[in-house]
Protein backbone atom coordinates (compact mmCIF):
# COMPACT_ATOMS: atom_id res chain seq x y z
CA UNK A 1 0.00 0.00 0.00
CA UNK A 2 1.07 3.68 -0.81
CA UNK A 3 0.80 6.07 1.83
CA UNK A 4 0.74 9.83 0.20
CA UNK A 5 2.99 11.88 2.46
CA UNK A 6 3.32 14.82 0.18
CA UNK A 7 0.82 16.61 0.83
CA UNK A 8 0.83 16.62 4.43
CA UNK A 9 4.50 17.61 4.43
CA UNK A 10 3.84 20.53 2.63
CA UNK A 11 0.57 21.01 4.77
CA UNK A 12 3.13 20.49 7.73
CA UNK A 13 6.02 23.13 5.81
CA UNK A 14 3.31 25.90 5.07
CA UNK A 15 2.37 25.66 8.87
CA UNK A 16 5.59 25.85 9.94
CA UNK A 17 6.37 29.35 8.13
CA UNK A 18 3.22 30.61 8.76
CA UNK A 19 4.06 30.43 12.56
CA UNK A 20 7.90 31.72 12.16
CA UNK A 21 6.63 34.27 9.99
CA UNK A 22 3.84 35.23 12.63
CA UNK A 23 6.59 35.49 15.48
CA UNK A 24 8.95 37.10 13.62
CA UNK A 25 6.92 39.67 13.43
CA UNK A 26 5.61 39.83 16.62
CA UNK A 27 9.48 40.03 18.02
CA UNK A 28 10.24 43.07 15.85
CA UNK A 29 6.83 44.46 17.07
CA UNK A 30 8.38 44.26 20.39
CA UNK A 31 11.96 45.13 19.61
CA UNK A 32 11.16 48.15 18.17
CA UNK A 33 7.75 49.54 19.29
CA UNK A 34 6.32 50.01 15.91
CA UNK A 35 3.23 47.89 15.23
CA UNK A 36 3.31 49.29 11.35
CA UNK A 37 6.75 48.27 9.69
CA UNK A 38 5.43 48.00 6.07
CA UNK A 39 2.74 48.82 4.15
CA UNK A 40 1.52 45.71 4.00
CA UNK A 41 0.91 45.72 7.78
CA UNK A 42 -1.73 48.59 7.60
CA UNK A 43 -1.71 50.54 4.34
CA UNK A 44 -3.53 53.39 5.69
CA UNK A 45 -2.03 53.53 8.82
CA UNK A 46 1.45 53.57 7.05
CA UNK A 47 0.24 56.35 4.76
CA UNK A 48 -0.52 58.37 7.63
CA UNK A 49 2.71 57.83 9.49
CA UNK A 50 4.79 58.06 6.71
CA UNK A 51 2.96 61.86 6.28
CA UNK A 52 3.64 62.70 9.70
CA UNK A 53 6.96 61.93 9.94
CA UNK A 54 7.53 64.01 6.30
CA UNK A 55 5.42 66.97 8.39
CA UNK A 56 7.73 66.55 11.60
CA UNK A 57 11.18 66.65 9.18
CA UNK A 58 9.79 69.88 7.82
CA UNK A 59 9.08 70.84 11.05
CA UNK A 60 12.40 69.83 12.21
CA UNK A 61 13.87 72.14 9.61
CA UNK A 62 11.36 75.12 10.43
CA UNK A 63 12.96 74.64 13.98
CA UNK A 64 16.35 75.07 12.91
CA UNK A 65 15.27 78.05 10.58
CA UNK A 66 13.91 79.78 13.78
CA UNK A 67 16.62 79.10 15.90
CA UNK A 68 19.53 80.77 13.68
CA UNK A 69 16.99 83.19 12.60
CA UNK A 70 17.01 84.21 16.50
CA UNK A 71 20.43 84.36 16.95
CA UNK A 72 21.18 86.64 13.99
CA UNK A 73 18.40 89.34 14.96
CA UNK A 74 19.80 88.56 18.88
CA UNK A 75 22.95 90.01 17.05
CA UNK A 76 21.81 92.40 14.96
CA UNK A 77 20.07 93.93 17.72
CA UNK A 78 23.56 94.90 19.63
CA UNK A 79 24.79 96.62 16.99
CA UNK A 80 21.10 98.90 16.72
CA UNK A 81 22.12 99.50 20.20
CA UNK A 82 25.19 100.75 19.28
CA UNK A 83 24.10 103.21 16.62
CA UNK A 84 21.15 104.54 18.39
CA UNK A 85 23.83 105.37 21.02
CA UNK A 86 25.83 106.74 18.58
CA UNK A 87 22.86 108.84 16.44
CA UNK A 88 21.69 110.11 19.94
CA UNK A 89 25.08 111.43 20.82
CA UNK A 90 25.29 113.26 17.72
CA UNK A 91 22.47 114.87 17.78
CA UNK A 92 23.22 116.23 21.34
CA UNK A 93 26.60 117.58 19.94
CA UNK A 94 24.89 119.18 17.19
CA UNK A 95 22.24 120.71 19.26
CA UNK A 96 25.02 122.41 21.77
CA UNK A 97 27.11 123.54 18.69
CA UNK A 98 24.00 125.89 17.83
CA UNK A 99 22.35 126.75 20.94
CA UNK A 100 24.89 128.75 22.69
CA UNK A 101 28.28 130.93 22.38
CA UNK A 102 30.40 128.12 21.62
CA UNK A 103 34.57 128.54 20.86
CA UNK A 104 36.31 127.43 18.70
CA UNK A 105 38.12 125.11 20.71
CA UNK A 106 34.82 123.57 21.92
CA UNK A 107 33.50 123.12 18.19
CA UNK A 108 37.01 121.18 17.49
CA UNK A 109 36.56 119.07 20.52
CA UNK A 110 33.01 118.14 19.22
CA UNK A 111 34.49 117.42 15.57
CA UNK A 112 36.70 115.33 17.36
CA UNK A 113 34.35 113.43 19.01
CA UNK A 114 31.89 113.10 15.86
CA UNK A 115 35.20 112.01 14.09
CA UNK A 116 34.98 109.19 15.99
CA UNK A 117 31.78 108.15 15.96
CA UNK A 118 32.22 108.03 12.90
CA UNK A 119 34.55 104.96 12.83
CA UNK A 120 32.14 103.75 15.41
CA UNK A 121 29.41 103.64 13.00
CA UNK A 122 31.66 102.31 10.08
CA UNK A 123 32.49 99.08 13.01
CA UNK A 124 28.48 98.58 13.48
CA UNK A 125 27.94 98.89 9.80
CA UNK A 126 30.63 96.11 9.21
CA UNK A 127 29.48 93.94 11.95
CA UNK A 128 29.49 90.03 11.29
CA UNK A 129 27.02 87.29 12.28
CA UNK A 130 29.12 85.48 14.56
CA UNK A 131 27.74 81.82 13.33
CA UNK A 132 28.00 81.99 9.93
CA UNK A 133 30.93 84.43 9.34
CA UNK A 134 28.12 87.03 7.00
CA UNK A 135 28.33 90.09 7.22
CA UNK A 136 24.91 91.38 8.64
CA UNK A 137 24.21 94.52 6.61
CA UNK A 138 25.24 94.36 3.24
CA UNK A 139 21.86 92.85 1.97
CA UNK A 140 22.27 89.30 0.44
CA UNK A 141 26.11 90.09 -0.52
CA UNK A 142 26.95 89.08 2.71
CA UNK A 143 30.33 87.47 1.99
CA UNK A 144 32.27 91.30 2.39
CA UNK A 145 32.38 93.83 3.97
CA UNK A 146 29.48 96.08 2.82
CA UNK A 147 31.39 99.36 3.52
CA UNK A 148 34.69 101.02 2.40
CA UNK A 149 36.04 103.78 3.46
CA UNK A 150 38.23 106.92 2.04
CA UNK A 151 40.56 109.00 4.66
CA UNK A 152 42.48 112.00 4.29
CA UNK A 153 46.23 112.19 5.45
CA UNK A 154 45.31 112.22 9.05
CA UNK A 155 43.35 108.98 8.97
CA UNK A 156 39.55 111.00 9.11
CA UNK A 157 37.26 109.66 6.79
CA UNK A 158 36.25 111.62 4.30
CA UNK A 159 33.83 109.16 2.21
CA UNK A 160 32.08 106.20 2.14
CA UNK A 161 31.14 103.02 -0.21
CA UNK A 162 28.67 100.78 0.06
CA UNK A 163 29.76 97.12 -1.58
CA UNK A 164 25.93 95.36 -0.85
CA UNK A 165 22.70 95.75 -2.17
CA UNK A 166 19.22 96.24 -1.07
CA UNK A 167 17.86 92.57 -1.01
CA UNK A 168 17.53 90.37 1.96
CA UNK A 169 17.38 86.80 2.39
CA UNK A 170 13.81 85.12 2.92
CA UNK A 171 13.67 81.95 5.58
CA UNK A 172 10.75 79.92 5.65
CA UNK A 173 10.15 79.71 9.61
CA UNK A 174 6.28 77.85 8.60
CA UNK A 175 4.52 76.18 6.02
CA UNK A 176 3.98 79.41 3.62
CA UNK A 177 5.24 81.19 6.13
CA UNK A 178 8.80 83.49 5.80
CA UNK A 179 10.52 85.99 7.42
CA UNK A 180 13.72 87.81 6.94
CA UNK A 181 15.75 89.88 9.54
CA UNK A 182 18.19 91.23 7.80
CA UNK A 183 18.65 95.08 7.23
CA UNK A 184 20.38 95.84 3.85
CA UNK A 185 23.13 99.18 4.94
CA UNK A 186 21.96 101.11 1.90
CA UNK A 187 18.39 101.31 0.16
CA UNK A 188 17.92 104.19 -2.07
CA UNK A 189 15.08 102.79 -4.04
CA UNK A 190 11.16 103.70 -3.09
CA UNK A 191 10.14 100.06 -1.60
CA UNK A 192 11.85 96.88 -0.14
CA UNK A 193 13.30 97.01 3.44
CA UNK A 194 14.56 99.95 4.80
CA UNK A 195 18.16 101.07 4.55
CA UNK A 196 20.25 100.99 7.87
CA UNK A 197 22.26 103.66 7.42
CA UNK A 198 21.52 105.13 3.89
CA UNK A 199 17.27 105.16 2.88
CA UNK A 200 15.84 107.43 0.54
CA UNK A 201 12.43 106.55 2.00
CA UNK A 202 13.30 108.08 5.58
CA UNK A 203 15.84 110.93 4.87
CA UNK A 204 18.52 108.51 6.42
CA UNK A 205 22.11 108.76 5.29
CA UNK A 206 23.83 108.42 8.44
CA UNK A 207 28.25 108.62 7.44
CA UNK A 208 27.19 111.52 5.17
CA UNK A 209 25.62 113.64 7.66
CA UNK A 210 28.22 113.05 10.27
CA UNK A 211 30.92 113.53 8.12
CA UNK A 212 29.18 117.09 7.05
CA UNK A 213 29.05 117.78 10.38
CA UNK A 214 32.57 116.76 11.59
CA UNK A 215 33.74 119.48 8.38
CA UNK A 216 31.25 122.40 9.87
CA UNK A 217 31.90 121.95 13.23
CA UNK A 218 35.77 122.19 11.97
CA UNK A 219 34.99 125.21 10.19
CA UNK A 220 32.72 126.89 12.77
CA UNK A 221 29.92 127.07 10.51
CA UNK A 222 27.18 126.93 13.01
CA UNK A 223 24.87 128.34 9.80
CA UNK A 224 25.29 124.57 8.27
CA UNK A 225 25.34 122.61 11.27
CA UNK A 226 22.11 123.94 12.12
CA UNK A 227 21.00 121.72 8.93
CA UNK A 228 22.96 118.96 9.94
CA UNK A 229 20.79 118.60 13.25
CA UNK A 230 17.71 118.60 11.60
CA UNK A 231 19.46 115.72 9.12
CA UNK A 232 20.89 113.70 11.42
CA UNK A 233 17.22 113.73 13.05
CA UNK A 234 16.23 111.40 10.29
CA UNK A 235 18.84 109.35 11.13
CA UNK A 236 17.94 109.05 14.49
CA UNK A 237 14.17 108.35 13.70
CA UNK A 238 15.77 105.69 10.86
CA UNK A 239 17.48 103.60 13.47
CA UNK A 240 14.51 104.03 16.11
CA UNK A 241 12.60 102.17 13.27
CA UNK A 242 14.82 99.92 12.94
CA UNK A 243 14.90 98.98 16.55
CA UNK A 244 11.21 98.92 16.93
CA UNK A 245 10.86 96.35 13.80
CA UNK A 246 13.82 94.21 15.51
CA UNK A 247 11.72 94.12 17.79
CA UNK A 248 8.83 92.92 15.84
CA UNK A 249 10.55 90.69 14.20
CA UNK A 250 11.84 88.51 17.56
CA UNK A 251 8.64 88.72 19.15
CA UNK A 252 7.30 86.68 15.60
CA UNK A 253 10.03 83.82 16.03
CA UNK A 254 9.53 83.58 19.62
CA UNK A 255 5.56 82.55 18.54
CA UNK A 256 7.15 80.61 15.98
CA UNK A 257 9.42 78.65 18.08
CA UNK A 258 6.40 78.43 20.82
CA UNK A 259 3.97 76.93 17.71
CA UNK A 260 6.76 74.74 15.72
CA UNK A 261 7.39 72.89 19.58
CA UNK A 262 3.60 72.47 20.01
CA UNK A 263 3.36 70.87 16.79
CA UNK A 264 6.24 68.83 17.15
CA UNK A 265 5.01 67.53 20.16
CA UNK A 266 1.56 66.47 18.34
CA UNK A 267 3.16 65.05 15.64
CA UNK A 268 4.74 62.87 17.91
CA UNK A 269 2.04 62.12 19.28
CA UNK A 270 -0.06 61.38 15.92
CA UNK A 271 3.57 58.77 14.80
CA UNK A 272 2.82 57.18 18.17
CA UNK A 273 -0.41 56.23 17.96
CA UNK A 274 -0.89 55.22 14.16
CA UNK A 275 2.35 53.10 14.62
CA UNK A 276 3.11 52.26 17.86
CA UNK A 277 2.42 48.62 18.98
CA UNK A 278 0.79 48.09 22.56
CA UNK A 279 3.47 46.04 23.96
CA UNK A 280 1.30 43.97 26.63
CA UNK A 281 -1.33 42.93 23.96
CA UNK A 282 1.99 42.16 21.66
CA UNK A 283 3.66 39.88 24.51
CA UNK A 284 0.67 38.26 25.15
CA UNK A 285 0.25 37.02 21.30
CA UNK A 286 4.08 36.53 20.78
CA UNK A 287 4.38 34.33 24.04
CA UNK A 288 0.68 32.31 22.14
CA UNK A 289 2.72 32.27 18.73
CA UNK A 290 5.83 30.34 20.22
CA UNK A 291 3.71 28.10 22.13
CA UNK A 292 1.70 27.39 18.74
CA UNK A 293 5.09 26.91 16.80
CA UNK A 294 6.25 24.36 19.48
CA UNK A 295 3.36 22.35 19.74
CA UNK A 296 3.45 22.10 15.68
CA UNK A 297 6.99 20.92 16.09
CA UNK A 298 6.33 18.39 18.43
CA UNK A 299 3.37 16.81 16.81
CA UNK A 300 5.01 17.19 13.31
CA UNK A 301 7.80 14.99 14.45
CA UNK A 302 5.54 12.63 15.90
CA UNK A 303 3.66 12.22 12.85
CA UNK A 304 6.68 11.74 10.58
CA UNK A 305 8.45 9.56 13.12
CA UNK A 306 5.10 6.88 12.58
CA UNK A 307 6.20 3.71 11.05
CA UNK A 308 4.02 2.53 7.58
CA UNK A 309 2.53 -0.23 9.75
CA UNK A 310 0.64 2.78 11.77
CA UNK A 311 -1.26 3.53 8.85
CA UNK A 312 -2.31 -0.51 7.61
CA UNK A 313 -5.84 -1.45 9.19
Amino acid sequence: MRIATGSFTNSMLAQYNNLVSTESNLQSQVSTGLAVQSASDNPTAMQDTLGDIAQKTAQTQYTANITALQSRANVISGSLSSLQTITSRAGELATSAVSSDTSSATLTTYADEVNNLIGEVVTAANAKDPSSGQYLFGGTASGSAPYTTTTDANGNVTGVTYNGNSSVNQTQIGDGQTLSVDIPGENTGTGGARGLITDSQSGADLLNHLIALRNDLTSGNTAAITTDSANLQNDENNIAYQVANNGVQQSQLTLAASYASNRTSSLNTMISNSSSANLVNTMVQLNAAQTAYQAALESGTKIMQLSILNYLS
